[in-house]
């Protein structure tokens, strides 16, 4: 049962018993939910609204919002003209955008009639709604409707904080507008957002409101926040602000975005960022960052600097020089070969991508050890990205020993790579490889025709023989 079958027939339920709606009132999603799943779901149910004929009071509040999503709409327009319409503003904000004409005027005098009796708390899914419902053919009114209404200091409050991420947007963009939050209360709103947008322009508001002014309280939030976007508008303001020693400690950020507006701030002060890089990879306190940014700004002769940092005891920062060495075109497969054993995933990962171009120059048994069961799964990972890039022989072998493993991931990789496995010169390379390899290649297809690769083993016992 789909979401709005289920909405549907709950408040039809609860219509026939003369309850209220039987979900959250504040779930913007579940209003629109409902009114689609009554319209769509509901067309051939009996709705009772005899009350609306005959004038009498609802029998209860799903009544009611069953009749505003009635399938007729002549029963929606009767419906709106009854004052318990205006109970549910985010049905009667659906209606606004209703196909039938009657019905939409009729759902738009409702709106700005009953709009300023409505709570601030009601304020929120309100304005939710008709934010989600402006995509729709006739949805600008309640929309426009509704941002006209919620410039003033309680509803704003309430907006910042809905759950609902586009009610939550709306509510800074007015607040930024009618300066309703300090430059400090944004810039601690774009430290803990969790919404890029909200971080992006809570940051660009608050660092707009201090240009000329102290920056401590709006820096402070910015510069330790969690949110790579928001200590980068923070360490750009550094370099408006010329506190270059402060942006000289973000160079070694985990973030690569925070670490080029750190060399951008100190380069605008002419300060050169490079011999800074190459001290934070020298020191005795290596941060993870300090690898990374050196690989973004050093030259080849820096590798000199990042090879010691291979065997570092902290897993981030051996990461963080095997992609710098891979970034500086400065690695040397026999030096990061030892690397693919690191306990560490991370590593491991890393290793194996900058190996990747050299890979069919790698000892294929020693590869082909790692595929052992015994192995750490990030291992046996590496071995087969390794092994793929390799001979054509090297492959078959690879794929058709993973055609049955017991880990599901690397077996469907397998299968999926031997389903696609036809190489040039693949069957001259079978033929010549020595009596030994080559029958444990045919007794590894016989194991393979066994198991879940029979159909793949059979398309490469053709393949092989095809140009015999």
């Amino acid at each position: 049962m789909n979401r709005e079958y289920g909405l549907a027939y709950a408040t039809l339920r609860a219509a026939r018993a003369g309850d209220d709606v039987p979900f959250d009132a504040a779930d913007p999603a579940a209003w629109i939910d409902f009114d689609y799943g009554t319209r769509e779901h509901l067309l051939w149910e009996n709705l009772s609204v005899d009350w609306l004929r005959t004038g009498e009071p609802a029998p209860g509040g799903a009544a009611v919002a069953v009749a505003l999503c009635h399938p007729d709409g002549r029963v929606r327009e009767a419906t709106l003209r009854r004052p318990e319409a205006a109970e549910f503003p985010a049905l009667v904000v659906l209606r606004c955008a209703d196909w039938a004409g009657p019905v939409r005027e009729e759902a738009r005098r409702v709106l700005a009639e009953s709009l300023p009796g409505v709570s601030p708390s009601t304020v929120a899914p309100v304005a939710a709604v008709a934010l989600r419902t402006a995509v729709r053919q006739q949805g600008d009114f309640a929309r426009d409707l509704v941002m006209s209404f919620v410039r003033c200091p309680e509803r704003i409050d309430a907006l910042l904080a809905c759950p609902d991420r586009g009610a939550r947007r709306l509510g800074y963009r007015v607040a930024v507008e009618e300066e309703h939050l300090s430059a400090a209360e944004l810039a601690r709103a774009a430290a803990t957002d969790p919404d890029v947008v909200v971080q992006d322009l809570c940051a660009d508001a608050a660092l707009a409101r201090t240009r000329d002014g102290d920056h401590g309280d709006v820096l402070r939030p910015l510069l330790t926040s969690r949110q790579p976007r928001v200590r980068a508008a923070g360490v750009t303001a550094l370099g408006r602000t010329g506190e270059t020693g402060e942006a000289a400690r973000f160079l070694a950020d985990r973030s690569g975005l925070v670490r080029a507006c750190a060399r951008w701030a100190l380069r605008r002060h002419g300060v050169d960022p490079l011999p800074l890089h190459r001290a934070a990879c020298a020191g005795p306190d290596v941060l993870p960052g300090a690898p990374a940014g050196l690989g973004e700004t050093g030259t080849r002769a820096d590798a000199a600097l990042l090879w010691p940092l291979l065997g570092h005891p902290r897993p981030a920062v051996r990461a963080k020089a095997v992609a710098a060495l891979r970034a500086l075109d400065a690695c040397e497969a026999a030096r990061l070969e030892p690397l693919l054993d690191d306990p560490s995933v991370s590593v491991v990962r890393e290793a194996t991508t900058a190996l990747l171009p050299a890979a069919a120059r790698l000892p294929e048994d020693w590869l082909y050890d790692r595929l052992a069961d015994d192995r750490p799964r990030h291992v046996r990972v590496s071995a087969f990205r390794l092994l793929s890039a390799h001979r054509s022989t090297a492959q078959l072998r690879c794929f058709l020993r993973l055609s049955d493993d017991e880990d599901p991931v690397l077996r469907e990789r397998a299968l999926t790579a031997l389903d696609g496995w036809a190489p040039a010169g693949a069957a001259a390379a079978y033929r010549a490889l020595p009596g030994p390899r080559r029958a444990e290649l045919d007794a590894l297809l016989e194991r393979a025709a066994a198991g879940p690769g029979e159909g793949q083993a059979a398309r490469v016992r053709w393949f092989l023989g095809a140009s015999c």
